[in-house]
């Protein structure tokens, strides 16, 4: 893993080079919420990622030069237990986490490349807590228990690597199938293998970014074209350490997780696009009594 770090630093202290070559060609952005999904507020609750992506003028494909596309990612995430007035013993520590990032994406050939840092900081420090206070007084749900509070995963700043490699296989004129493989060194440490198939004319040739807890794909450059795309995707992920569970909080993480996804996109033209997806997330730690579904 440490070697991914060394790999992303080379790749973002190269970036600076080639900055005034680069204009902003597109943004990304994508929220998602676990209420939504199957009518609970727990566990991967929910989500924002906004990306803001600077480069040579968009042409259909990433550019070969590591360094070149540039995406500046912001993220915030919600990770609660199973019952926020009030977390059970076998349940998980409540999170709340933001990041910053700075990620390149490239490619060889019908080989994609994505790779980046993020700064993730946790813990009270984030403000998330305040944040869902406030948000369910005006909705009048259910505040975090004192318990669940006193429990907020600590304080903290985690220097986090990131790594994707996918291939893309056209199946046809407007249906492409994309292998990737993922790893991840930080925050949480894991290894991911999985597919993602994009069907309609209109999704073959964008930039796609990978939203972080849900693994739906969202635009980071669109071509403009109107129409209508569907996204179907799986992937599996072996998963090493992970500062969302505390030791002192005693649960225990499940070392292999899968996800399962779909989504439709609805363009009409230049800045004008939606999207709609679904995904299931399977148990993430020992005693989970079922997964997630999250809507985006």
């Amino acid at each position: 893993m440490r070697l991914i770090v060394m790999i992303c630093a080379g790749l973002m202290m190269a970036a600076p080079t080639m900055a005034q070559d680069r204009e902003t060609i597109g943004q990304g952005r994508i929220f998602t919420n676990d209420f939504f999904g199957d009518n609970d507020d727990r566990w991967r609750s929910g989500s924002y990622a906004y990306s803001i992506v600077r480069g040579p003028e968009w042409t259909a494909a990433p550019h070969t030069a590591p360094g070149a596309i540039i995406e500046y990612r912001l993220r915030s995430e919600i990770i609660a237990p199973s019952a926020l007035n009030g977390a059970a013993q076998n349940d998980r520590a409540y999170v709340g986490a933001i990041s910053a990032g700075v990620h390149t994406h490239f490619a060889r050939g019908a080989t994609n490349i994505s790779a980046g840092l993020d700064l993730v900081a946790t813990g009270p420090q984030t403000g998330i807590l305040n944040l869902q206070y406030g948000f369910h007084d005006l909705i009048s749900a259910p505040n975090p228990s004192e318990f669940v509070e006193n429990n907020h995963v600590a304080n903290g700043v985690y220097p986090t690597a990131l790594v994707e490699v996918s291939y893309r296989l056209p199946t046809g004129e407007a249906a492409t199938l994309r292998p990737f493989v993922e790893a991840q060194y930080g925050v949480e440490d894991f290894v991911r293998v999985g597919a993602d198939v994009l069907i309609g004319a209109t999704l073959q040739n964008d930039l796609w970014l990978r939203d972080s807890p849900s693994g739906q794909l969202y635009t980071g450059v669109e071509t403009g074209r109107a129409g209508t795309g569907f996204v179907l995707g799986a992937d599996y992920a072996a998963v090493g350490h992970s500062e969302y569970f505390p030791a002192s909080f005693g649960t225990v993480a499940q070392e292999e997780r899968f996800r399962a996804r779909a989504g439709v996109h609805w363009r009409f033209g230049d800045m004008s696009s939606y999207f709609y997806g679904l995904t299931y997330l399977s148990e993430e730690y020992e005693g989970q009594d079922g997964g997630n579904f999250s809507v985006l």
